[in-house]
């Protein structure tokens, strides 16, 4: 059998609980929800960090961003490490069986090198998009910044629709060669500023857009940092009413991605290489968008943002219309589920495993993890450390410079409630704290390297 053609596709900033197939919040992707339909949805997907460029460079080299010093983005303004071309990078090893490598879209591995230094063969950002831009609407301009507005551009000529012709014009021109293909496609969108075209500019109302069911925050016996969010962003006063519009846009971005998504789905059909495709689809971590009253991703790790869609159809492999409730990594588990597929070895150094078992419904996946980590190290409005230990019924949270929190899953599904403190929670805490320490030191972070810090919890009386 010939070897199986892969499309990968990310998006950025895609809340796990907007996707229509879901069935959480009213969010029309029927494009997406096909993919379900037809592969795997894994329900407990998990990003290793909420942060852009460092999450896409642990997927391009299969560690936890700690490990190569990959802790913030580097479009930040801090000095900080990329991933560097002499480090590992998985798909050079594809050419063992001579794939033919395209990436578009966002990259955020490098701030300089482009992804040919990383084994893949073509390149096509949006530099091409950009002359479009400046040629066909030079007098276009935005005024309302990062909560996003409706774009003057038609949906024919958007960010969206362009990189999915390039997607797609990409795929049937490698169709003609008998040699299997790997094309990333990676979406900028639905990150904010959300700025959705025509049609998909109308599709929601914000008095249809239901609240998120962590909006009602109060920040008591919370970091403070979190509540400080809320004047970075000068938000601190934002009812309901002022973030409905905001939701409504985040929405309809998403609804016009997914109708991209669409696009690039037709032409693997029309060039008869859809049944012969692997198809991906996840994204590097979600989205607060007014839940928990703040805005973006950081200094935070609730599920709104560690927790991902993934998607895997594999034809022939995986079972149509399955859901997996195993804990996985998105950007962890799949560099060795796909190397395990092509039949090549996955290094040793690798932190995730492949999701092949869980794709054929092996029973051998008994021994498979039952708690996933998440970790934080700060951005833009100055640094912050954390790490999560997430299990089916509790989420422990170790944040070195303020108040952890422990949050019962089950009775408090939105992190509301921080249970900290709840005597009755002492024993649990020790545990999730020495089970947290024992990941972090196998993985190497350097956090629980430093010898002061990790006291935090290897003694079980941090206050």
């Amino acid at each position: 059998m010939n070897k199986p053609n892969i499309l990968f596709i990310m998006l950025d900033q895609l809340r796990y609980d907007c996707v229509g197939a879901g069935k959480q919040y009213p969010v029309y992707t029927p494009n997406i929800d096909r993919l379900a339909s037809e592969g795997v949805w894994f329900s407990n997907a998990y990003t290793p960090i909420p942060i852009c460029c460092p999450s896409r460079q642990a997927l391009i080299n299969g560690r936890r961003p700690e490990a190569f010093g990959a802790l913030w983005n580097y479009t930040s303004g801090l000095s900080i490490p990329a991933l560097e071309p002499t480090e590992y990078a998985w798909p050079r090893d594809l050419n063992n069986h001579s794939y033919r490598k395209v990436f578009l879209g966002k990259w955020d591995v490098h701030p300089t090198l482009p992804p040919t230094e990383y084994g893949y063969d073509t390149y096509i950002g949006y530099d091409g998009y950009k002359e479009l831009i400046a040629r066909s609407y030079p007098n276009v301009r935005y005024d309302a910044g990062y909560f996003g507005e409706r774009d003057p551009i038609p949906v024919e000529h958007s960010k969206t629709r362009w990189l999915a012709d390039q997607a797609s014009a990409s795929i049937r021109e490698l169709v003609k060669s008998e040699d299997p293909w790997y094309v990333q496609l990676h979406f900028t969108e639905p990150h904010l500023p959300c700025r959705p075209s025509g049609k998909f500019a109308d599709m929601y109302s914000p008095e249809d857009i239901p609240q998120w069911g962590g909006f009602n925050e109060t920040f008591n016996n919370k970091p403070y940092i979190q509540r400080q969010q809320l004047y970075n962003w000068q938000i601190q006063d934002f009812t309901w009413e002022d973030w409905a519009p905001i939701v409504a846009r985040y929405y309809s971005m998403i609804s016009q991605v997914d109708d991209a998504i669409g696009k690039v789905l037709q032409a693997l059909e029309q060039t008869k290489a859809l049944e012969n495709t692997i198809v991906i689809l996840t994204s590097d971590h979600g989205d607060m968008c007014g839940s928990h009253r703040m805005l973006d991703k950081h200094y935070i790790l609730y599920d709104d943002v560690v927790k991902v869609p993934l998607i895997i159809k594999y034809p022939g492999v995986a079972k149509r219309g399955h859901r997996c409730d195993q804990f996985v990594y998105n950007m962890l588990d799949i560099p060795p589920t796909l190397l395990e597929v092509l039949e090549l070895p996955a290094p040793s150094f690798f932190h995730g495993r492949s999701l092949l078992p869980l794709l054929k419904e092996d029973e051998s996946v008994a021994d498979w993890r039952t708690e996933v980590v998440s970790t934080y190290n700060g951005q833009q409005f100055g640094l912050f450390t954390q790490r999560m230990l997430r299990t089916e019924k509790w989420k422990y949270i170790w944040n070195t410079t303020d108040v952890d929190e422990l949050y019962n899953l089950i009775q408090d599904p939105y992190e509301l409630t921080n249970l900290i403190y709840d005597e009755s929670c002492t024993e649990l805490i020790k545990e999730y704290r020495g089970l947290l320490f024992h990941q972090l030191y196998k993985e190497g972070d350097g956090l629980v390297r430093n010898e002061w810090i990790r006291n935090q919890l290897l003694q079980s009386n941090k206050l």
